[in-house]
C-alpha cells in the first residue's frame, strides 16, 4: 500500500482509492439481470433499470422529476408497485436527476430508465433483487455497492521548505525546484534521478500554459477551493448561488457552485473531516494550481500568472470515513459531462484481477467480467466519453483517465483497464517503474507517481524517501504549510490529466477541433518509451519503508518483468502539444439552438484565431425570431418565437462568421446544433 508524506500528521496516501468490500453476500439466481453476489452492497438499496416499454408510465407517474431533491413512494407501474409494497417504507427516485439542457442526450443513452429503490433493510437484498428481476418491466437490477478505499491510514510527518521563496525556475513559485516530476534536471540532491525523467512540461510552456475554457472534473475527496494556490483555478457555476439550498440553474443539483459533494448530497465541497487525507486537493494541484503567483508549487496547466489556466471542477465522491457508493460515482460522472468538463480525473479503481491474493482481494480480470457486473457504471462512463465536449468546440467527447493501481500486479485495475479509457502506471525519477505500480494488460501510458521505497536511503527519520515523491497542495488544516508529498498511481494519473488539459488548452489557443479518440491517439504516439533509459542493473529498493524488516533489508526489481508493459511510454507534454499543432481541424462557429423565451450564450473569441484581444458585434437577419448581443466578451442569444434565422458575428478586425439560430417552442434544453 502506498503512503502519504505530509508536513503535518495526517492519514496515508490513497493507493487505489476504492475497492469493493471483501464481505461476500448471499448468492442470487443468475437470471442475466442481476450480478451473482451481493458483495459490498448497501443494505436496503437497489439500482433498477426499467425496460423501454415502461418509460411512458414512469413519465406519467411524474418520476421524471424525481431525484435527490424529491424521491417518490410509488412507481406508477402496478406490477412493480405490488412487489415494492412488500418492501416496507420504500422510496424510488431517478438515478440521474433531470437536467433540462441534457435530458435529450440522457434519454438517448437510456439513462432516464435507471432508478434507485430504497426499502426496509429487514428484507434481504438477494430476495428483493430476485423478485424485481422477475418482472417484465425490469431489465436490470444492480447493487449499490459501498465504495471502499484500500490505503493505509498511517500518517508520516515531514517538513516542507518555506512556502514563499525568491524567484527560481521557470515560474516564481518557490517550491518548483522540488517538483522533479515537472522539471527534472537530474541533480535534485540525490543520485536516483535521471535528467528529463519528467513530463517534459518546461518546453511545452513556451507554447501554452493552460486555458480556462478547459475543465477537468476531479472525482475524489473534495478539492480545497479556499487554498491560496487553488482558489484561482476552481471552476465556478455562474448560474448557481454559493451555499444555496435551491437548484437555481435547473441542472438537478442545488448550490453546485464549485461542483457537487455527491458523498454528502450537498453543494458544499468539504475537506475538513478529521478522516480526510487531502487527496483531492493534492491531485488538483498537480493539474492546475495557479502558476507564477509567488506562492507554493507550479502545476502543469495552471496558467502563467497573467493568463489563467485550466479549471478544476470538484466532484466529491469521498468524505471522511464515508466513501460514497456507485450511485454517487455515476451521478458525478454524468454531472461532469453535463456541466462542461472534458477530462474525468479518476485516481481510484478496483483491485487488479492479477493482484497477489495473499495481500489483496483480486477483482476484475477482463472487460467482459467488469461489464457484466457493472452495467450502470459502464453506461455512465460511456455517456461521458460520448457526450462531453461539443462538435463545435475544442473536443467532441470526453476522456476518462484512471490510476492503474498499486498492487504491483501484472495487469491494470478496472475500470481504467477497459479499452475505452486511459490507464496510468507510475514511474520514479529515473524512468524506472515505481515498485508498487500495476503494469501489463490494460496499462496504456505511464507518468511520474513517486516512490518512497526506492528513495528510502535518502533523508532522515520519517522524511526518508520523500524527495522521490510528488509535491502538491494540501488543505491548510492538514498541512500548516498547505503542501506535502504523496505517491502512487493516483499521483501519476493527474500528471496525465494535466498534460491532456494542457494539450486541449493549446488546441483552444490554435482554434482547433478534435474528437476525443484523436486526442488519446496523439497522447500515446507522442509519449517517451521508458525502457531505453533503464540501467541494466536491477534497481534496489527498501521493502515497505516502515522499518519492520530493518534498515538494510533491500529488494531488487527485475526490469525484464516490465519491459513492453508500461503502456505506450511516459507522457510527454512537449511532444503532445507539437502533435496537436500538426493535427486536427479548424474550429467552426456553432449554430445555436435555443428555446422560445430562453437564452443561450457563447464566447465568440474562441472561434477566431488570435481573437482574444478583439471586440465583437452581432447582427440577426430576422429580429422577430431571435435577438442577439455581445457584452463582457459573451454573445447572448434570446429566442423570441419558433423559427430559424441567419446571423453574423463580426470581429473588430473585419472577419466574419455566419451562423444559424433555431428557436423551438419546446426543447429539452439549450445548446449547439
Amino acid at each position: 500500500m502506498r503512503k502519504a508524506i505530509y508536513s503535518t500528521l495526517v492519514p496515508g496516501i490513497l493507493a487505489m482509492v476504492f475497492s469493493c468490500s471483501v464481505e461476500v453476500g448471499q448468492p442470487v439466481p443468475d437470471s442475466g439481470k442481476v450480478p451473482g453476489i451481493t458483495e459490498g452492497a448497501v443494505e436496503g438499496e437497489l439500482l433498477i433499470r426499467f425496460s423501454e416499454s415502461a418509460a411512458e408510465l414512469l413519465d406519467k407517474a411524474g418520476l421524471t422529476k424525481s431525484g435527490p431533491a424529491g424521491p417518490a413512494t410509488r412507481s406508477g407501474i402496478s406490477t412493480v408497485d405490488e412487489v415494492l409494497s412488500l418492501l416496507d417504507g420504500y422510496e424510488i427516485e431517478r438515478v440521474f436527476p433531470e437536467d433540462r439542457r441534457t435530458e435529450e442526450a440522457a434519454r438517448k443513452a437510456g439513462l432516464h430508465l435507471w432508478y434507485l429503490v430504497r426499502f426496509d433493510g429487514k428484507t434481504s437484498l438477494a430476495k428483493a433483487a430476485s423478485e424485481l428481476s422477475a418482472l417484465g418491466e425490469v431489465s436490470r437490477v444492480e447493487y449499490n455497492r459501498q465504495l471502499k478505499r484500500a490505503y493505509s491510514g498511517k500518517s508520516v510527518p515531514m517538513s516542507v521548505p518555506a512556502v514563499k521563496a525568491a524567484s527560481s525556475g521557470r515560474f516564481n513559485d518557490g517550491l518548483l525546484p522540488y517538483q522533479w516530476s515537472l522539471i527534472n534536471d537530474g541533480t535534485l540532491k540525490e543520485t536516483k534521478f535521471v535528467k528529463d525523467a519528467d513530463v517534459q512540461v518546461e518546453k511545452a510552456w513556451d507554447l501554452c500554459t493552460g486555458d480556462p475554457s478547459i475543465i477537468v472534473a476531479v472525482l475524489d475527496e473534495g478539492v480545497d477551493w479556499s487554498h491560496p494556490d487553488l482558489a484561482g483555478c476552481m471552476w465556478v457555476n455562474e448560474d448557481e448561488i454559493w451555499r444555496s439550498h435551491e437548484d437555481n440553474d435547473g441542472n438537478g443539483y442545488a448550490g453546485d457552485y464549485y461542483g457537487f459533494n455527491f458523498a454528502r448530497g450537498t453543494g458544499v465541497i468539504s475537506t475538513d473531516n478529521l478522516s480526510d487525507t487531502g487527496h483531492g486537493s493534492h491531485v488538483a494541484g498537480v493539474i492546475g494550481a495557479v502558476n507564477n503567483n509567488g506562492l507554493g508549487i507550479s502545476s502543469i496547466a495552471g496558467g502563467n500568472g497573467t493568463k489563467p489556466g485550466v479549471r478544476i471542477m470538484s466532484c466529491q465522491i469521498f468524505s471522511g470515513q464515508y466513501a460514497g457508493t456507485v450511485l454517487d460515482e455515476v451521478r458525478a460522472i454524468k454531472y461532469a459531462a453535463d456541466n462542461g468538463a472534458v477530462i474525468l480525473q479518476c485516481s481510484w479503481g478496483y483491485v487488479s484481477g492479477a493482484a497477489n491474493p495473499y495481500e489483496w482481494t483480486p477483482q476484475y480480470g477482463d472487460d467482459e467480467t467488469w461489464m457484466k457486473d457493472n452495467v450502470l457504471e459502464a453506461k455512465a462512463l460511456d455517456y461521458f466519453i460520448h457526450n462531453a465536449g461539443s462538435p463545435d468546440g475544442v473536443i467532441e467527447g470526453g476522456i476518462a483517465i484512471f490510476a492503474g493501481g498499486n498492487e504491483d500486479a501484472p495487469a491494470a485495475g478496472y475500470p481504467g483497464a477497459y479499452k475505452d479509457f486511459v490507464s496510468v502506471a507510475a514511474t520514479a525519477g529515473d524512468f524506472t517503474p515505481s515498485v508498487y505500480t500495476n503494469y501489463g494488460p490494460g496499462t496504456t501510458i505511464c507518468a511520474p507517481g513517486g516512490d518512497q521505497d526506492y528513495y528510502y536511503e535518502y533523508g532522515e527519520g520519517e522524511n526518508r524517501g520523500s524527495v522521490g515523491c510528488i509535491l502538491s497542495t494540501l488543505p491548510l488544516h492538514i498541512s500548516e504549510s498547505g503542501y506535502g508529498y504523496m505517491e502512487g498511481t493516483s499521483m501519476a494519473c493527474p500528471h496525465v490529466s494535466g498534460v491532456v488539459a494542457l494539450g486541449l488548452s493549446y488546441a483552444a489557443q490554435l482554434r482547433k477541433h478534435f474528437k476525443a479518440d484523436e486526442i488519446v491517439d496523439l497522447l500515446y504516439s507522442s509519449s517517451t518509451p521508458v525502457e531505453g533509459f533503464w540501467n541494466t542493473d536491477a534497481p534496489k529498493y527498501y521493502y515497505k519503508y516502515v522499518a519492520e524488516l530493518g534498515d538494510n533489508h533491500f529488494k531488487s526489481m527485475d526490469l525484464n518483468d516490465y519491459t513492453g508493459k508500461m503502456g505506450s511510454g511516459q507522457v510527454n507534454a512537449y511532444n503532445f502539444l507539437k502533435a496537436i499543432e500538426g493535427s486536427g481541424a479548424a474550429m467552426s462557429f456553432p449554430n445555436v439552438l435555443v428555446a422560445e423565451g430562453g437564452i443561450a450564450t457563447l464566447v465568440p473569441s474562441r472561434y477566431f484565431t488570435d481573437g482574444d484581444g478583439l471586440t465583437y458585434s452581432v447582427s440577426v437577419k430576422d429580429g422577430s425570431i431571435a435577438s442577439a448581443s455581445v457584452a463582457g466578451g459573451k454573445l447572448t442569444v434570446k429566442g423570441l418565437k419558433a423559427g430559424q434565422t441567419a446571423a453574423t458575428v463580426t470581429a473588430s478586425d473585419g472577419r466574419k462568421n455566419d451562423f444559424v439560430i433555431t428557436v423551438k417552442a419546446k426543447t429539452a434544453g439549450e445548446g449547439w446544433l
